[in-house]
Formats: structure tokens, C-alpha cells, sequence
């Protein structure tokens, strides 16, 4: 009996073998491919700021929400690190290159020398820049996003120069160099378009953080008979807006609908689609596409420039008629709005 009872036993035990070895494996022993495949890496892009900082109502803020956007809709991990200074930018720049970013944007002109030690240093690492490009000296490793900026200039230059009721309209300019230059001489050839008789008044304040400085030079502005102020000068232009909702004047915001900051006195802004911009160039990246080695141009043809949409809030809709004919000019080549002061005196 006890050797019946023993064989019965054993004969359970090995049908209980086999039955558990044509169960599923257990996931450690499962292979790549076997309905446990790991969750594909998120790319990580960042961007180190300029020094207007992210939250500047303009060209850095614009930017870090096209990196959300990314954030959002293709699942990217995104950061950035905040400059206060011009020396900061080499130093984040570092910070970023150790977190094993997969691109990192350099936002803003100035930082143009600091992006390419870099790349020139991390050939392995991919790199961006808004507003800045290298021509035949762009590495490999570095993609350049330039706009056209001098065509919503002109579009608001004209809204100011139909809008205007005393005959004189102003220009505050952040620092005096060639991305600036194309807002400044997009705009004065907009104003003279509409009305040649216009007198534009033109000061650069030689900072985009100064918002005092922008305060100052709109007061003066307005005193001296402008009513209507554009600025191209990141937070140093949030002062003159704020001076023109104190004193019930029009301003022309930049880079973003800044409509929001002055509801009653913001009639347009030339909108910079930095956004647009930091969003494609990571889908393309996602995409395995990267266009290192060269620069994008965004203008009015690539939906990357535009006035903005709250503009038919406090422009007059045959105005906003006469710019959208306008627009289609630039688009189709007829008007070659000028980017410098040399093409701006061939035009004139």
C-alpha cells in the first residue's frame, strides 16, 4: 500500500511539472518582443534662456511653450535653465550637456559664440539656436532658425501709420544690432507706406531687461507727441506698455499677442513664431530627422511671422483689408520689405 501510495504521489508531482512548463514563462524569462518590449526613451530637449528669463512676456516665454507644446504632444522631456546674465549662458550650456540632453537650444542671438564653442567642444552633442546663423560655417551638430522679422514690422508699421492722429508714432529698440535692425527698418518702411508724413521716433534702450529704461523712453515718447509705440526690446518693452495703459496711449507689442498685458491699449503685435519653431524642429528630431548644419528661415510664406490675432479688437477692419492685400504682396514677392538701413534707403 505504501509503495502504490508513494507511485501515486510521484505521477501527480511530474503531470504538475509539466502542466506548469506549458504555462507562460515567467517575465523574467520572456524575451525582448514578448509582450514586454520597454517603453521607448523619451528624448530630452532643453533650452537655456536668454536673459530676459523664461517668464518675459515675450521672445524666451514663447519659446520655452513651444517646448511644452513638445512636452505635451510628443511626449519629449523638456526643461531649461535660466540666464541672468551673459556669463551664465556657457555654464548652462555645460549643465545641460552633462544631463544628456538629445538637443539643446540656445535662445537668442547673443548666445551665438557661446552655442558654437560648444558644439565645437561636443561634436557628439545635437545643438539649436533662434536668431542666429553660421552661413558655411555652421556645424554639422547645430541647427540655425532665423525669421523674417522685418515682415510683420512692416504690417504694423502700417497699421501705426493709418492709425496714428497726430502724425508721429515711435521705435524702442532693445540692443543696436541686426536682429533688431530688421524690426526697426520693417517698421519705418510700413509707417512711410501708409502715411509719408509721418515722424518716427527711434531709441534704443541697449537692454532687454530694463523695463525702467523702457518706462523712461515712452514717457518721453508720448510727451513729445507720439501716440503709438512699437518696441522690439523683450521685457524692456513691457514698461513702455504699461506707460500706455497709464496714460491711455496705443502700443505695438512684439514676438507674442501681447494684447493680454494692455487690452485697451496693445492694437497689434508682430508676432515672432518662436514657438512654432522650437515645436518643429523637435518633431522632426522624433521623427529621425535633424537638419544639422543648417539654417530654417521663417517668414510670412512659412506661417512662421504674422500680426496678431487680436489685432481686429482695435484695428479698423478696412485697415486690417488693406494688410492682408499687403501681406500677399510679401508673400508673393512684389514687395521686398527692406531688413537693413542700406535697403531701406534703396527703397525709399
Amino acid at each position: 500500500m505504501f509503495k502504490k501510495t508513494m507511485a501515486l504521489l510521484l505521477t501527480m508531482m511530474l503531470l504538475a511539472g509539466l502542466v506548469a512548463g506549458c504555462g507562460p514563462k515567467a517575465p523574467e524569462q520572456q524575451q525582448p518582443g514578448e509582450n514586454n518590449a520597454p517603453a521607448e526613451k523619451p528624448l530630452k530637449i532643453a533650452m537655456v534662456t536668454d536673459v530676459g528669463g523664461v517668464n518675459d512676456r515675450s521672445f524666451n516665454q514663447s519659446a520655452w511653450e513651444g517646448l511644452q507644446r513638445a512636452q505635451k504632444e510628443l511626449g519629449v522631456q523638456a526643461s531649461y535653465q535660466e540666464s541672468k546674465q551673459e556669463a551664465d549662458y556657457a555654464t548652462n550650456i555645460e549643465t545641460l550637456v552633462d544631463a544628456e540632453n538629445d538637443l539643446i537650444w540656445g535662445i537668442g542671438f547673443l548666445m551665438g559664440e557661446t552655442i558654437k564653442t560648444a558644439a565645437q567642444n561636443y561634436p557628439d552633442q545635437k545643438f539649436a539656436i533662434i536668431d542666429y546663423a553660421y552661413g558655411d560655417e555652421t556645424p554639422e551638430n547645430v541647427v540655425g532658425v532665423v525669421f523674417k522679422e522685418e515682415e510683420p514690422s512692416y504690417l504694423v508699421g502700417y497699421i501705426a501709420g493709418k492709425m496714428t492722429k497726430t502724425n508721429k508714432v515711435g521705435f524702442i529698440g532693445g540692443m543696436d544690432f541686426p536682429v533688431i535692425h530688421k524690426f526697426h527698418y520693417g517698421y519705418l518702411a510700413g509707417v512711410k507706406a501708409a502715411n509719408p508724413n509721418v515722424e518716427v521716433m527711434v531709441q534704443y534702450a541697449n537692454s532687454f531687461t530694463d523695463e525702467a529704461k523702457g518706462r523712461s523712453i515712452a514717457e518721453q515718447m508720448y510727451a513729445n507727441g507720439a501716440d503709438i509705440i512699437f518696441h522690439a526690446a523683450g521685457a524692456t518693452g513691457n514698461g513702455m506698455i504699461e506707460v500706455a495703459r497709464e496714460k491711455g496711449k496705443y502700443a505695438i507689442g512684439v514676438d507674442k499677442d501681447q494684447n493680454p498685458d494692455a487690452p485697451d491699449n496693445v492694437i497689434t503685435s508682430a508676432m515672432k513664431r518662436v514657438d512654432n519653431a522650437i515645436f518643429n524642429v523637435a518633431k522632426d528630431l522624433k521623427d529621425g530627422k535633424y537638419a544639422g548644419g543648417e539654417t530654417v528661415v521663417y517668414g510670412l510664406k512659412e506661417g512662421g511671422v504674422d500680426i496678431a490675432p487680436s489685432s481686429s479688437k482695435l484695428v479698423p477692419k478696412e485697415i486690417l483689408d488693406e494688410v492682408e492685400a499687403l501681406k500677399a504682396k510679401i508673400i508673393s514677392g512684389e514687395i521686398k520689405v527692406p531688413a537693413t538701413k542700406e535697403e531701406f534707403e534703396a527703397m525709399k
